[in-house]
């Protein structure tokens, strides 16, 4: 199977959830789990004490013996990851890993607001997405949540806000019923929305009033990669562009594979390493190559957005500003197991087009830039070309 289709072409399991080869790192996943390493960490990983396949057979004969003795196999299987070594690995309920799939199409079931926590413990909406449920009920950003289907949300941390908005308790789908409890100065209300199929916006566009265009690219799900192209395409000639990663923890590479091909005229992307053996990943030809752009980068830009990142600057592409990235240059191996769980096990690791290693290292941008990166990227680009 080539490198391609080891990307692109799902394999099926249960209910249907494809098992695609990402390079992605799910936040709730990784925060629950203790996946997160120091991203101040220069030296490289130790490797696990056995090969990618051998722990692959490890973890399912976990859950095997486990299901046999009538105990959970998905708690065997945590244990055997835990045992490996494998800083990446997680198991995932069938469920859950459906969900993760979910949102790397880019869509979900909800009502379409998003919302904080305040420090007095209000939840507080921050966003309403157009053409949403929300959106059509007038709720708008900055009125207080204070209940969920007559719960109480004040002091609950947001997470369980948006799963009662989603409904997971309830496997809730698009059409049923959900009863908002809302504040807004001394007007106190309730609304009944019907949830809604929604997309996620991971990509969006704005232009500053010098005249650079920022593209921000939150994760790199499906269809961000022609979206990119799309914006791009509508950048004036000559017009500099700030490709904003900061924060993106990753996504489907094909994504990012796409997105450089926005910027490049063919070439190599990455080199990666499944189970030893060895493959290369390609940017399409014709792209721009001479519009002036900005890679804005930190230490929440991960995974994928790294490899899109470490092509762009090793290529001469891109001058990359911002501060040292995460550091996650590693490839997960989805795998179904005994009793219906999900295995995503590290197989093997990518490299930059010049043959850098980015797991536990990093990339280090061109020029350092914490508070105030925007404007120091808007200054590189005054540089490179005129940007009006």
């Amino acid at each position: 199977m080539s490198g391609r289709d080891l990307f692109c072409q799902p394999r099926r399991f249960g209910r249907g959830a494809a098992l695609t080869l990402v390079f992605a790192s799910v936040l709730v996943a990784g925060a629950a789990t203790g996946s997160f390493g120091d991203p101040d960490r220069k030296s490289p990983l130790p490797s696990t004490g056995s090969t990618p396949a051998t722990h692959h057979k490890d973890v399912a004969a976990a859950a095997a013996e486990a299901m046999a003795d009538g105990k959970s196999p998905m708690e065997a299987a945590e244990r055997a990851v835990s045992r490996s070594g494998d800083r990446w690995g997680a198991v995932y309920s069938q469920g859950d890993y459906e969900e993760f799939e979910e949102a790397l199409d880019g869509q979900y079931t909800g009502v379409g607001l998003w919302a904080r926590r305040e420090r007095d413990g209000r939840i507080e909406v921050t966003r309403v997405r157009s053409a949403s449920p929300a959106a059509a009920a007038g709720i708008r950003e900055g009125d207080r949540l204070r209940s969920v289907d007559g719960e109480d949300v004040d002091g609950r941390p947001v997470t369980e806000v948006v799963s009662l908005l989603r409904g997971d308790a309830d496997d809730a789908a698009a059409g049923t019923k959900v009863r908002l409890g809302l504040e807004r100065g001394t007007r106190a209300w309730s609304e009944t929305l019907r949830r809604a199929r929604l997309s996620t916006d991971s990509v969006t566009v704005h232009k500053l009033p010098g005249g650079v265009t920022v593209i921000k690219v939150a994760a790199f799900t499906k269809g961000a990669g022609d979206a990119v192209r799309t914006a791009v395409g509508r950048v004036p000639r000559h017009a500099g562009i700030v490709l904003d990663l900061r924060g993106n923890s990753g996504g489907l590479v094909t994504e990012a594979v796409t997105t450089a091909s926005a910027f490049l005229d063919g070439g190599l992307v990455a080199t990666y390493d499944v189970n030893g053996d060895q493959r290369a990943l390609h940017a399409a030809p014709g792209g721009d190559t001479t519009r002036p752009l900005v890679a804005l980068v930190d230490g929440g830009t991960m995974s994928a957005a790294e490899l899109l990142t470490g092509a762009l600057q090793d290529r001469g592409r891109a001058v990359v500003v911002g501060t040292r990235t995460f550091g996650k240059g590693s490839v997960q191996m989805p795998s179904a197991l005994p009793g219906g769980s999900v295995a995503e096990l590290t197989v093997g690791h990518y490299r930059t087009p010049s043959g850098r290693g980015v797991d536990g290292r990093g990339i280090t941008p061109d020029l350092e830039a914490d508070t105030g990166a925007l404007e120091r990227a808007e200054t590189v680009l005054s540089g490179l070309g005129d940007p009006s």
